[in-house]
């Protein structure tokens, strides 16, 4: 992967016209969206010197996180503060909060933070995306997470099979039903652990110990 491929990858992603209750946070109709394809790809070109093998796909952004920051499985709080246990996030990376009225006041979403907290026990660092890499909501309701359906993660498949081969992707890891379905419907026979949120804790962290004790290389 290089910069300009990054480049490449964050504008197709803002090129696609999602539809109504499908909110594409990186288009280029809204100003505060640059920011968030900035963040976006300083991730993406941090992750490129991890040179990560595992590519773990979730259902998709919720409003409280990467609908917030442009990052998957973040929110305002890792933003905010200093960079994580792997050297990820923070001020001092770049990393910067879009300057507009709807991420002020919106609380942390809880998940991403369960997410890296358990990523941080295992010592492992895979590259994190989504099924569907839009904020899929009630329409009418911006400040709601609904679950994408078949066709809104069908939308999302060249994605996240991009990354597989921007970077040097060995296994591939469904997080939850959503992802799971979507992986299958694309072909993908891969591995389902459970999803950290409503309290997925615990068995998100025995999924991926499983399947590290399994031989799953990092």
């Amino acid at each position: 992967m290089t910069s300009s491929s990054i480049d490449g990858f964050i504008d197709r992603l803002a090129e696609v016209a999602t539809g109504h209750g499908c909110n594409n946070f990186f288009d280029h109709a809204t100003p505060a969206n640059a920011q968030r394809r900035r963040n976006l790809g300083i991730y993406l070109q941090e992750m490129l010197d991890r040179r990560p093998k595992v590519l773990l796909v979730g259902e998709a952004p919720g409003f409280r996180g990467m609908r917030v920051t442009g990052v998957p499985f973040t929110n305002r709080t890792m933003f905010e503060g200093p960079a994580n246990t792997f050297g990820l996030f923070g001020p001092g990376k770049g990393y910067v909060l879009p300057a507009v009225a709807e991420a002020e006041g919106v609380a942390a979403e809880p998940t991403a933070t369960v997410m890296w907290d358990v990523l941080a026990e295992l010592d492992f660092l895979p590259v994190l995306w989504s099924a569907c890499p839009w904020h899929t909501h009630v329409p009418g309701r911006p400040l709601s997470n609904r679950t994408p359906t078949a066709s809104e993660a069908a939308l999302g498949t060249p994605f996240w099979q991009a990354l597989t081969e921007l970077y040097p992707i060995e296994t591939v890891v469904a997080v939850g039903n959503v992802a799971h379905r979507s992986l299958q419907r694309s072909g993908l026979e891969a591995p389902k652990i459970r999803h950290p949120a409503h309290g997925g804790r615990s068995g998100f962290k025995r999924g991926l110990e499983e399947l590290l004790s399994a031989g799953m290389r990092q």
